[in-house]
Parts: structure tokens; sequence; C-alpha cells
């Protein structure tokens, strides 16, 4: 474990050293994967790393500076670099530290860390991989190749303490397991995956239950089929619908909204969603993978709506945006271990509705329900959206057949307002997470 002087004492130092102002972070992690394909390993890594990196101000003239040396000559040597940086930068009106009443951090357990990461040896993290894709080999015979499964893992500790009087640490761990199967009838060959992430071991799905569910999603696409270019209702599945967040996330940070860079700028307090669609940014919530004690600028992480049904409520800012739009944090400060801080999100994620989802796909005569999505063509300034996608047709309310080779396309504005319906089925696989989204009505382009 890193000791959190260090943190503490190169803030000091740089102080002394002529800083009106500081800010250091220091990072340690392990970090393991397994990848095996076809029942043999073929890459493992097994890595740890330890670093710190350095901010500081002189008056308005900011600098920075990183190092994997920890020594005492190592910290100094990284508080003279950020100093040499500041005073020969350009003056930014905007840079500065929170204020000292807007530092701190959540108190209690928030389940980041579990010791049983490391009771799973290298041995069984292999055959958990290894496990998972024979799941999938095994579960149809047209499942005949494979891309691959591995199990990763990690565990590390971060420190952060500035000159406003702040010092806080804490420390996190994860692992997952994953499986990308291939199946092949005639001549539609067709390839789909699953996966699982938790902070602790005990909380994985178990390698059959990972490898059936990529099987069953690949052994669904074959035999796809493009459909004729028309207007539809489109249904995104979870997984898909998380792109959508991450569209939204895009469109509400702060450095988009003040480089007037967002479709969203200058509409806080307006309808931008139909009543069915609450976005809500949370750093709170035990156990998840968005969640933290603190930003990476000391501020106590919260809970922030960013939608409230339909209504723009809330940008998320860290203290730069915030001073540039005359506004306050919201506590989304993030970084590495160096350099001026980002706008980055908790947990964030749409609030699921009451139907589930087999209710909401019986409940229409004809669309498409989406399960991939590709391309990146999504602009977030004048939010137009056009997206390769591949899913599964719907006709009198079920699956009639897979579908691909097909574009969805619309603006990101009338999506928004489309949402007929969230699903029931919110689940967290990450800090993005989405149930299922009905959209009224989309372009697809196919035959």
């Amino acid at each position: 474990m890193i000791d959190p002087e260090l943190a503490t004492r190169a803030v000091r130092l740089a102080l002394e050293r002529g800083a009106t102002d500081a800010e250091c972070t220091l990072a340690e992690g392990e970090e393991f994967s397994a990848q095996v394909r076809m029942r043999a390993l073929e890459t493992l890594k097994d890595a740890g790393s330890r670093r710190a990196g350095l901010r500081v101000l002189i008056g308005k003239r900011v600098g920075s500076a990183h190092t994997s040396d920890l020594s005492s000559a190592g910290m100094r040597q990284m508080v003279e670099s950020a100093l040499a940086v500041a005073a020969i930068s350009t003056e930014d009106p905007y840079a500065d530290l929170p204020e000292s009443s807007e530092l701190g951090s959540l108190a209690g357990d928030l389940r980041l860390y579990s010791d049983d990461i490391h009771n799973f040896d290298t041995a069984a993290r292999i055959q958990a991989a290894i496990d998972a894709e024979e799941a999938a080999l095994s579960w149809d015979p047209r499942i005949t190749n494979s891309e691959g499964a591995s199990f990763s893992a990690y565990a590390g500790e971060r420190v952060f303490a500035n000159s406003r009087g702040f010092a806080g640490s804490y420390r996190m761990s994860s692992c997952s397991l994953s499986t990308t199967p291939v199946a092949r009838q005639g001549d539609s060959m067709e390839r789909d995956y699953w996966y699982s992430l938790a902070r602790s071991h005990s909380n994985l799905e178990s390698p059959a239950a990972v490898g059936r569910r990529a099987a069953e999603r690949t052994v669904r696409r074959l035999g796809a089929r493009k459909v004729p270019t028309q207007k539809a209702p489109v249904i995104f599945d979870p997984i898909t619908a998380r792109s959508l967040l991450g569209n939204i996330f895009e469109a509400v940070e702060g450095e988009g909204i003040y480089r007037k860079a967002s479709f969203l700028e200058g509409k806080l307090g307006e309808h931008v969603a139909s009543e069915n669609v609450t976005v809500i940014d949370d750093g709170c919530l035990a156990g998840l993978f968005g969640t933290s004690p603190f930003d990476d600028e000391g501020v106590p992480s919260r809970r922030t709506v960013v939608i409230d049904r339909g209504v723009l409520r809330n940008y998320l800012l860290n203290t730069y945006t915030a001073t540039k739009l005359g506004m306050r944090t919201t506590g989304n400060a993030a970084r590495g271990v160096t350099g001026n801080a980002g706008v980055g999100h908790g947990n964030f994620y749409l609030e699921k509705g009451q139907r589930p989802p087999e209710e909401i796909i019986r409940g229409f005569r004809r669309g498409l329900y989406v399960t991939e999505l590709i391309g990146q063509g999504v602009n977030i300034v004048t939010g137009d959206y056009s997206r390769g996608a591949a899913g599964l047709w719907i006709e009198n309310g079920e699956f009639a057949y897979p579908v691909s080779e097909i574009t969805i396309a619309a603006t990101l504005q009338q999506m928004l307002m489309d949402v007929e319906a969230a699903g029931s089925d919110l689940e967290f696989r990450g800090s993005v997470a989405s149930p299922t989204l009905l959209i009224r009505e989309m372009t697809i382009s196919g035959q």
C-alpha cells in the first residue's frame, strides 16, 4: 500500500518552492489478464505499477509532472519539473482549485474493494476463461469456432491531497469474465459475446452462465438478412442502449457546454426528452463501478439529476468548467495521475420503467430490436445520428428473424423526444447503464 503522506509531502514541498496551490495524486495497482482461445492459453499478463502526479499553480500559471519513482529524490524531481513548467506557461484566468468548503469525502464502506480478488489464483483464473469458452462451444453444434475468452482482475489504491486542506484515499478491486463464440450455418457466420463484471470474485457470473449467454446471443444471429428501407419503431437492448447514455453524457459534460459544442448547450430548464426519460449521475451507489468517496479534485461524490422526466436540470462539471460557466462543480472531476482534470461521470444511468422488456416487445406490430451498433456516426454538436446496426426483426410482437447490414438514423434530439418506454431491466455492467429503450420511430436503411 502507498504511504498517503507522500502526497501531502509533495504538496507541502511545492508550496515551499513557490507554488501558490498544488494537488498530488498517487496510484498503485496490480493488473492481471489471461486470454485463451480454443481451449488453450494465448496471453498472460500479471503486472504492477506505482505512479505519482503533481499539478501546481503559480498564480494563474499551471504546470504538471509525473513520475513512477516514489523515492524522496523522485518526488523532489517531480515537484521541480512541475514548477518549471508553470513558470513558462501562459496564464489561464480560470485555473483554480475547489474552495475549501467544497472539499470532503463520503463516509462509510462503499464496497469498492474485496479481498477475494487475491484468493483466486492464476490457475483458477485461466480455468475460468477456458470453462466459459467451453460452455459456449458445447452449447450448440453450430458453434464451431471462438475469438477467445478472457479473465481479468485488478486491485489498487488511489491517494489525493491538495493545498486547500484535503487528503484522502480509497482502495478498489474488480474482475471480469468474457467470451466470444463464432457460429456457422451454411454461408452464414456470426459472432457475439457476453461478459460479467464485478468488484468481487464472488459476485461474478459463473463461467457456464457467461458461456451459455454468449452462445445464445451468437446462434440467434445466424441467417441474418436485410430489411427494406423504411421508418419503424426501434428497441435498443440494454447493451446498445448504454451507447445512447454515452451520447447524452458527451452532450452534458461541461467542456462541451462552454465550448458550445453540444446540442444541449443553453437548454437548462427546457424539455429535451420525453417524460419517460430521467437520467441520473450518482457516484454514491455502493459497490458499483462509477462510485468513489470523492472526485479527482477532492470534492465529495454525489447524486445529480441530469434530466428529470424530460427536463434538462443539470450539466456535469468540474471546478474549471464550472468557473467558466459561472456555476459550481458537481463533483465530476476526472483524470489520471497528472494534468488538468477533465469531466467524468459516476454511475450514469437512465431510470428504469415499469414494463418488462418482453411486454414492450409484445406491444407493437413490427420493428427492429437492436443488439449491436457499428461505427461512430454521432455528431454531438448537431445531434445527427447514423450508425450501422444488427439485431432481430419483430413481427406481431415476436422475434421473426435476425437482421444485419442495416443503418439506423435520426437525430439525438428526436430520439430523446421519441422514447416511448423504458424497460424494468436496468442492470449495471459498468458505470453506464440503461434499461431496454423503445424509440417511436427511426429511419432504417436496408435493401
